[in-house]
């Protein structure tokens, strides 16, 4: 019960709905007490008519009279009160519930991009739904069947002893063994359970990565081995759930095996007592036989109980690894300050954690306000590791980077990214329309300067071409639009943001040389008062610009303007002329 108590502040905030389910629990299980009594009393009513103690018609059957109203009355309120208590708990096992997924969601939006690198998103989407639904059971109904049967036993079993001691021990007997029994199943339910958890997320991970490359997978005709693939992850799944299950199985035929002796008990205990005169009235034995009964669903719910808490700490206990991570970047300062947009790297240098590549080796450059800078270099020469530092996506721990002069640390990171618009390499769109997609970078946008951010990003006509224009919806990730259309989309949605700093990491790849050429001379109208740094492979991104460097293996092997590196030997006078022969060709 460890990781469960960490949902002990959830209990409190919801106390009073809590105490107010334990209050009409009580009143249901007192209305519930009182039809064996009056059952009891109409069978010894009956008793009495039999033997002959009674012999008045009318009083016989004005005491069955009122003993059956009185069962109704109380039954119907044992119900009513029920079905509050129900109400009660339920709603506030919602509530958690919400509560909880929000919490997680907000946790993963503060958790760094170096951790969403070292977890797997199917993993993640497992955690805040099957994971959170197996502790809604127990915030909910576990919690609410714990009370129930508590108090059940409570009120039961001390009017039972009140009645009949030595009759009650009896009928109570097989408890302890119960007792015994459950405890070690829910052991080995624990360790079963926290297993099944840990194979649905790896399903789950599986599946979420097929469906999003499904086109990869059709491309290359793998279906068949991604089925088998499937199919055997299925397979181990399903004999880890079976394991779960035989164990649970086992609860219910011992509890009815338990209930069962109680009865035998009852009736040969209880029919002795009557014959040796040392209970009085045969109702009795016949309301301790409907007091046992009573317990049956108690007793057996014990056993779900057990299950449902067992899986649901194993659950909280996943969970609790994810809301005990603290985030590798800090908002350190409180204060806002805005940004004017003036970079510099100071002998700078980067290895990632998770892989320990060295992107970057002692880079050092600045960036005036209103001046744009092109990084130009090979694959994998720490091109985009540079925008990602900007934005202050990763922590450095080697030299340092200054934004309008002041460590980038010491800015206010909700200043520091509220001022940049980034355009990744690989353009992510939401599954909404294409206005609402260019309006991330805006939610206040208008649809004119919705439209004029698209036609700065060069996209406007292909928007209007379609049936329904900027109200069109996009399938998963933009699979509607083609990539050149989710690259200048992309772009529009950093534009219409009017940040101060503009970073574009490659995103012209996908278009052709005179779309490219629009797009940059847009750009050039629209950044002459923001620092813009491009990321491009394309000497034609990076000739516009102030100032041109050239990384290669981390470091920077060149820099300068577009005519004082065509002008001199390196990579970059190298890279124009095959761009150019290209191009003539």
């Amino acid at each position: 019960m460890k990781e469960l108590q960490y949902l002990n502040r959830y209990f409190i905030k919801y106390r009073g709905r809590l105490l107010l389910g334990l209050f009409i629990t009580i009143i249901a299980r007192i209305f519930a007490l009182l039809a064996p009594k009056f059952v009891g009393d109409s069978i010894t009513v009956i008793e009495k008519s039999v033997s002959g103690e009674l012999t008045d018609q009318a009083a016989i059957e004005s005491a069955l009279l009122t003993n059956i109203l009185l069962i109704l009355g109380t039954t119907l309120l044992a119900a009513l009160f029920t079905f509050l208590m129900r109400q009660t708990f339920i709603v506030v096992s919602r509530y958690i519930e919400y509560d909880l997924k929000n919490e997680i969601f907000q946790q993963y939006e503060r958790l760094s991009l170096s951790f969403y690198k070292q977890n797997r998103t199917g993993d993640l989407m497992n955690r805040i739904s099957e994971d959170v639904s197996k502790v809604r059971m127990y915030v909910g109904p576990a919690i609410m069947y714990s009370v129930t049967t508590i108090t059940l036993f409570i009120v039961v079993i001390a009017y039972m002893f009140y009645k009949a001691p030595l009759l009650t021990l009896y009928a109570i007997a097989p408890l302890p063994v119960l007792s015994i029994a459950v405890y070690r199943l829910s052991v080995a339910i624990h360790k079963r359970s926290t297993i099944v958890q840990q194979y649905l997320s790896k399903l789950t991970s599986y599946t979420q990565e097929s469906f999003s490359g499904i086109s990869v997978i059709k491309a290359y005709g793998i279906e068949p081995r991604i089925n088998t693939e499937f199919v055997s992850l299925s397979e181990a799944s399903k004999e880890k759930n079976i394991d779960l299950v035989k164990v649970q199985a086992l609860f219910f035929p011992l509890m009815i095996l338990l209930i069962g002796i109680s009865n035998l008990l009852v009736i040969y205990i209880g029919g002795k007592q009557f014959i040796n005169g040392e209970i009085q009235d045969l109702g009795t034995v016949v309301e301790f036989l409907i007091y046992v009964n009573m317990l049956t669903w108690p007793v057996a719910v014990v056993g779900w109980v057990t299950s449902m808490v067992q899986q649901a700490e194993a659950s909280q206990k996943r969970i609790n690894e994810f809301l005990k991570e603290e985030p590798a970047i800090t908002n350190e300062v409180q204060h806002r300050t805005p940004v004017t947009g003036a970079i510099e790297f100071k002998d700078l240098s980067y290895t990632y954690p998770d892989t320990n590549i060295t992107a970057l080796k002692n880079v050092s450059f600045t960036v005036r306000p209103g001046e744009t800078l092109a990084i130009i270099g090979h694959t994998g020469s720490g091109k985009s590791t540079i925008l990602e530092l900007i934005g202050r996506l990763y922590d450095v721990e080697s030299g340092q980077i200054l934004i309008d002069g002041t460590p980038i640390k010491k800015l206010n990171l909700d200043d520091l990214r509220g001022s940049i618009g980034y355009v990744p390499q690989d353009a992510f769109l939401f599954s909404e329309s294409i206005k609402e997609n260019i309006k991330f970078g805006k939610a206040d946008a208008t649809d004119k300067e919705v439209m004029e951010a698209a036609k700065n990003a060069a996209v406007h006509k292909n928007i209007v071409g379609f049936s329904k224009g900027y109200d069109t919806v996009l399938g998963e990730r933009g699979i509607t639009l083609s990539g050149g259309q989710k690259q200048r989309v992309s772009i529009a949605r950093a534009i219409i943001k009017d940040p101060t700093i503009l970073l574009f990491d490659d995103c012209l790849s996908a278009v052709d040389t005179e779309t490219e050429e629009e797009i940059l001379q847009n750009l050039h109208k629209i950044s002459h008062n923001k620092t813009t740094v491009i990321v491009s492979h394309r000497v034609s991104s990076a000739k516009n610009s102030d100032k041109i460097i050239v990384l290669e293996e981390g470091q920077i092997v060149q820099q300068g303007t577009h005519n004082e590196l065509i002008n001199s030997e390196g990579y970059y006078k190298e890279l124009y002329a095959k761009q150019l022969s290209e191009k003539e060709m």
